[in-house]
This record gives C-alpha cells, sequence and structure tokens, in this order.
C-alpha cells in the first residue's frame, strides 16, 4: 500500500475497485466513510450491490471477470479527453507509448457489452477520478483473486501514474489485505522467493548475507507457492520432488483452498501432516500430529499493519498449561531436527530481523511504544525518523527511479458459463464470521446468530426462474464439487450471478471454485467459476442433513456437542 490508512479519510477520491470493507475490514471502512462525510467522492466497482455502492456517488456493477477490461477503458478515456499529467508522466515515468497502444483499443463502446455497463457511465467514472484530487485506489480480492489478477494490479497502478496521483499524502494505490497480519506474512519472508523484508533469493550478495547470519548455507532457487502444493502431493512431474509432509501453521487449506477435493485427496496421501494452531479445523481432520500453540491475548509480538505499520502488541493473559507460544515450537522443532534455535523473547527475534532488512532498521521496541506504530522503510534508529506514510515521494523504486507503465490485453476467466453450468458464482467473505471460521466458529453467540449451512445470494429473477423461496436449501454444484446452502433472495447480484461466503463446513463454496492461477501471483481465481442450482424437493430430509453432518463433523474434531441445540437457521 503506498499510503496509510490515516490518509484514507483525507481524499478527495476513492475508488473502491473489488473491496468490501464493510464486510472484510470494518475499520477501514469508517475511514472511507468519513473520507465521504468530509465531502470525498466515491466511485465503486463491484459485480454486486455492497456497502460501498450505497454511498458511491458512482457504481459501476460489472459483470465478473471483466476488471481488466474496465480499466484499460477508464484508462482510454483519459488519455483520449486531454485528462493526464502530462508533466508527471514526462517526468516521473517510462514506456507511456506503449501503454498507449495498447489501451486505444478499449473504447467504452467496446467494453461496454463486456463489462456490461453503459459507455456513458464508463466515461463519467473516469473524468471523475482523473479530475478529482488527491485520489486514491483501494482494491481488495476481488481484484487479486482472478487468473489475471497481476495485469489488473499493474493497469490500477498505470491510471494513478496517468494522473500524477503518486508521491503525495492522501493518493497511490492500496491493496488492502485479505487476512489478519497476511502483510507481516510477506515483510517476514513468507513468500517462496524472498528472504525477509523482500530481498530476493536469486540475489547472491542477499544469500551470503543470510548465510553468513545463520551459519548455514541457502539455496538460491525460488520455492514452490502454497496452490501448487496439491499438484505436487497427486501428480508430481518429477517423482523425486514429490512432496511427503506438509506443515500446516495457523492456514485450513482444507477449507480455504479451491477445489478442496482436491486439497483434502492431497492431505489423505501426505506422509506426514502437521497442524500448528489454536483450535481443530478441517485440515486437522487430516493431521498425524497437532501441535496447539498460543493464540492473539496469549503471547505478544509485531503485526504489520495493511500499510506497511509495524504495531507492537502485548499479552494479556496466560495459556493453558502445556500451550507453547508459535516461536518457541518452531524453535524446538528446528533444534530437534538439527538445527539449533534458540530465543529468549521476541525482542531477540525482531532485533535480528532490523538487522537483516534496511526497510525495517530502525522500527526498534522502543520507537514502537513510544509512537504506537511506525511505517516501513523506517531505516534509522534514531526516534525522529518515525517511517514512511506515503511511498515514492520524488521517485519510484525503480533502478532509474521512475514509474514503469505496463498495458495488456483483457482475456476472460479459464471456466465459462454454458447451458450446463449457466450461473457464476463469485465467492467472498461477512463480517459475523471470519474467513476459515477457525476462531469465531467456536464463539457460541456469534454460532447462535448465523450457523450452517450460510447462504447464496440469488437475484429476485433467479429465484422465480427456478422456483425457489427465501430460505430453501439447495444444491450447488460444479465441474469440481458439490454443496449445500440455504437460499437469500436478494438484488445484491445480478441475474445470472450467485455470490456464497467461504467459511462455512456445509455450505463450503471452495468444494466448486476453480483453482486456475494467475501466471505471476498463484492466487486462485476464487472470484468466478461456473455453477448450476438443484433445487431439492425433499426440504426436510435436507434440514436434517445439515443438522446430523455438522454434528459428525464437528465430533470427529473432538468437539463437545453434547447439550447443544441444533444449529440451523
Amino acid at each position: 500500500m503506498t499510503m496509510g490508512v490515516q490518509e484514507i479519510e483525507d481524499a478527495g477520491l476513492i475508488l473502491n475497485f473489488g473491496y468490501n470493507g464493510a464486510d472484510s475490514h470494518p475499520i477501514v471502512q469508517r475511514r472511507i466513510i468519513r473520507a465521504r462525510q468530509k465531502g470525498a467522492k466515491i466511485i465503486c466497482v463491484d459485480p454486486r450491490v455492497i456497502e460501498s455502492a450505497r454511498i458511491a456517488d458512482i457504481h459501476l456493477q460489472l459483470k465478473g471477470g471483466t476488471n481488466l477490461a474496465l480499466v484499460n477503458a477508464l484508462c482510454n478515456v483519459i488519455y483520449t479527453e486531454g485528462l493526464m499529467d502530462e508533466k508527471f508522466i514526462r517526468e516521473k515515468t517510462t514506456d507511456f507509448d506503449e501503454f498507449v497502444e495498447v489501451i486505444k483499443k478499449y473504447t467504452p463502446e467496446d467494453v461496454s457489452p463486456i463489462c456490461r455497463i453503459s459507455p456513458e457511465d464508463i466515461r463519467k467514472a473516469a473524468r471523475l477520478y482523473a479530475t478529482t484530487k488527491p485520489a486514491m485506489i483501494l482494491y481488495g480480492m476481488g481484484v487479486c483473486q482472478f487468473g489475471q489478477a497481476v495485469d489488473v494490479v499493474k493497469t490500477l497502478a498505470d491510471m494513478a501514474l496517468m494522473t500524477g496521483n503518486f508521491g503525495k499524502p492522501a493518493t497511490g494505490i492500496g491493496p488492502v489485505r485479505g487476512q489478519n497480519n497476511v502483510q507481516g506474512a510477506c515483510d517476514m519472508g513468507a513468500l517462496p522467493n524472498n528472504y525477509p523484508g523482500y530481498q530476493s533469493i536469486t540475489d547472491d550478495a542477499v544469500r551470503e548475507k543470510f548465510e553468513k547470519a545463520w551459519g548455514v548455507p541457502l539455496s538460491n532457487k525460488v520455492g514452490l507457492p502454497l496452490t501448487h502444493v496439491p499438484r505436487r502431493v497427486l501428480r508430481p512431474e518429477d517423482p523425486s520432488k514429490q512432496i511427503h509432509a506438509y506443515y500446516i501453521f495457523g492456514e485450513d487449506p482444507a477449507q480455504t483452498d479451491p477445489d478442496i477435493n482436491e486439497v483434502r485427496e492431497a492431505l489423505e496421501k501426505c506422509d506426514l501432516v502437521i497442524l500448528q494452531d489454536i483450535f481443530m479445523n478441517r485440515a486437522g481432520q487430516y493431521a498425524d500430529v497437532v501441535l496447539p500453540s498460543t493464540s492473539w491475548g496469549e503471547h505478544e509480538g509485531v503485526y504489520s499493519c495493511c500499510d506497511r505499520g509495524f504495531q507492537r502488541f502485548h499479552k494479556m493473559i496466560e495459556p493453558p498449561e502445556g500451550v507453547k507460544v508459535d516461536w518457541q515450537i518452531i524453535s524446538e522443532i528446528s533444534t530437534a531436527m538439527g538445527y539449533p534455535m534458540h530465543y529468549n523473547n521476541t525482542q531477540e527475534i525482531w532485533d535480528e530481523m532490523r538487522r537483516l532488512c534496511p526497510s525495517f532498521a530502525g522500527a526498534t521496541y522502543e520507537k514502537l511504544e513510544a509512537t504506537g506504530g511506525v511505517q516501513w522503510p523506517c531505516r534509522s534508529e534514531d526516534m525522529s525518523d518515525k517511517g514512511t506514510v506515503y511511498l515514492h515521494k520524488g521517485k519510484f523504486s525503480n533502478p532509474d527511479g521512475k514509474g514503469r507503465f505496463y498495458a495488456t490485453d483483457w482475456r476472460p476467466p479459464q471456466e465459462l458459463t454454458d447451458t450446463e453450468y449457466p450461473l457464476i458464482l463469485n465467492t467472498g467473505r461477512e463480517v459475523g464470521h471470519y474467513s476459515a471460521r477457525t476462531m469465531t466458529g467456536n464463539c457460541r453467540l456469534l454460532r447462535s446468530l448465523e450457523d450452517e449451512p450460510g447462504w447464496v445470494q440469488i437475484n429476485p429473477e433467479d429465484c422465480l426462474e427456478y422456483g425457489l423461496e427465501h430460505g430453501d436449501l439447495v444444491r450447488l454444484e460444479s465441474r469440481r464439487g458439490w454443496c449445500l446452502s440455504r437460499v437469500s433472495c436478494t438484488d445484491r447480484t445480478s441475474p445470472g450471478a450467485v455470490f456464497m461466503t467461504y467459511q462455512w463446513w456445509i455450505g463450503a463454496c471452495n468444494m466448486l471454485t476453480n483453482p486456475n492461477l494467475d501466471p505471476v501471483s498463484n492466487t486462485p481465481e476464487y472470484k468466478y467459476c461456473s455453477v448450476r442450482i438443484e433445487c431439492i424437493e425433499d426440504q426436510a430430509w435436507a434440514e436434517n442433513y445439515v443438522v446430523t453432518e455438522y454434528r459428525r463433523l464437528r465430533e470427529s474434531m473432538g468437539i463437545d456437542v453434547s447439550g447443544e441445540e441444533a444449529a440451523v437457521q
């Protein structure tokens, strides 16, 4: 994120693209509302009528899977109508001419039938973004979870380059991360191609620095992306590189990965599955070893906020006897495997990280305590260096100091609708249950408000066509699997499209989703696959199935269900 979260409320315009803050990040959404109250204009781009659409000046309710076509068209309007910051382009950027050759083809009239948005609305949105200062772009999983995700992110950055919306307060482009501390995981090197601090594995000088610090030889080969694991277990191209052991740490791939039938098959085949978590989850059913770890209130350390902000947090209560902190578990396993690893506290770990990562060097525990948080880059330990609120002031991070334009053509999603599977499935999350529900599903109050099998949002026109009533249980099926869900008849979705959240066990929409990956980020195409709906005539049977199957799953995880009422709405 090139800006700080606190800057959101000072923007003159927010382009909210594929991002549903009200359900995903209520605190960030509050900043958007404050910006609106201060007079900011809001453009919401989303195939559903989300909360931001309700307060937006313009809602571009595009057809799913057409993100890049729309962004190219917005750039086309900014270019053809001369709404660019030509001085910024000339002095601060490169490759603009090549970019123009691509976007010339994407006129609003050509794109309108693809996106199902009128040319007038495309032009209106482009003009509003280009002429309102300062302007920022916030995007979420509605951009990232497509087979052409990286191309869309780069082209959104092109829009900011065209209009000079970088290097100044309350401008820029911001990915609002999908999970808690996912920014921190990336910062700390939980990526297959980087060491901590986004230092390349293939850079010999970087590798040698980490080899010296850790006292072991290190590989210069890029590792395996998470989404490639099932294939490397089930269908390895090279048998010598087959995965035999899977260490799952604070994650539930048996619930959250696409095509989870395949993921569960891979977990079954693995010789060793280790789960390190605070509660049992679906992946835990396949585990040979379960390592119980402390929850957020039972340990202390540092989080990274989505805007690069490091924040200290403190231990509140003692954990149950025998439960260890994550870093202690990892250290003991490392030592048992032959690499002695010992730390006395988290500050020792953090100081080691700062020594090895120039961008983090100045974020000392003392500074984090005194200031409440520091945004990297922060390179000096001097208390006067409070970090960097917004990036690219004066120059970009490329060797020549200039921002690079990038353009490519739109391509449709891999799997399109047809007569057999005529509906588009879009997936996401909801505010009441967080992500895979590993934590919130163990909260009795939240379960009493909403529980299995969840809901599938269907447009009233489609409900009428299928003869469905609000609250009916239906079977959803794709080319990969099926699940049950309850009908929510709502005009938030467009005709021909349905929406589900992914935390339910019976209503597991990732039984349906497509494992097609973006070639660069290796992120799955969660936001688009083709499905069909089958009505269930015997609703009493379906209701009983939900109750008994949910109870069976919970009992299989060792959850005490005695005395609980059937949790079906």
